[in-house]
């Protein structure tokens, strides 16, 4: 049976939930939900596995701490001998809109750090799934940024799409990295809807 290691980066404990950088993390967790599975705390990581039309899969949340992702993606690529073209990162991105999703077949790290570590470990011939948290932050507020929450605003644009993530970890291991790019990467979260006023309401009179 083909095994699959999907790693959802993020941050472990109650302080870090529903942060930006968490969303690895959040897209894992809506796959658990809806494949009707559950994450043990095991080596390096809480881990699900499940199956996927004879396919086997590891879903992976590192606990770690983002640092140091790299040592939980290599010892389970390790452990269940799975080749790294079976890899699926889903990582933060702080370059993209809120909500936009880009596959890619490889690259670099580049200023991520869980990205970073894991390149150091294993190189950077692997997929990864970004998934856009926007940049709205001031000079030199990155950091604090990307480990705020999500507001209900941006959670309401944000939830449908990963939904559509989670549909392109599946497309990733049925179909393959590039045949999952063409089909979704093209596709636009939908618009985020302005807060109704008065007026609204009130309906047109």
């Amino acid at each position: 049976m083909d095994k699959y290691l999907i790693v959802g980066l993020g941050n472990p404990g109650p302080d870090y939930a529903g942060t930006r950088h968490n969303i690895g993390y959040m897209v894992l967790d809506a796959f658990a939900k809806a494949s009707n599975i559950v994450f043990d705390d095991r080596r390096y990581g809480y881990v699900a596995e499940t199956s996927l039309r004879g396919r086997k899969l590891f879903l992976l949340k590192p606990t770690t701490y983002m640092n140091l992702s790299g040592n939980a993606v290599r010892y389970w690529l390790n452990k269940e001998n799975i080749d790294e073209s079976r890899l699926l990162v889903v990582v933060d991105d702080l370059s993209l809109p809120l909500a936009t999703l880009r596959m890619k077949a490889s690259g670099s790290a580049g200023t991520h750090n869980g990205l970073g570590h894991i390149q150091q470990l294993i190189g950077q011939q692997y997929p990864r799934l970004r998934v856009g948290i926007g940049n709205d932050f001031p000079r030199g507020a990155q950091v604090d940024y990307v480990l705020s929450c999500f507001t209900p605003d941006e959670m309401e644009v944000l939830t449908p799409q990963i939904d559509v993530a989670v549909e392109m970890i599946k497309s990733f291991v049925l179909a393959g990295v590039n045949i999952t790019m063409n089909q979704f990467n093209k596709r636009k979260p939908a618009p985020q809807q302005p807060p109704k006023t008065e007026s609204d309401e009130r309906g047109k009179d």
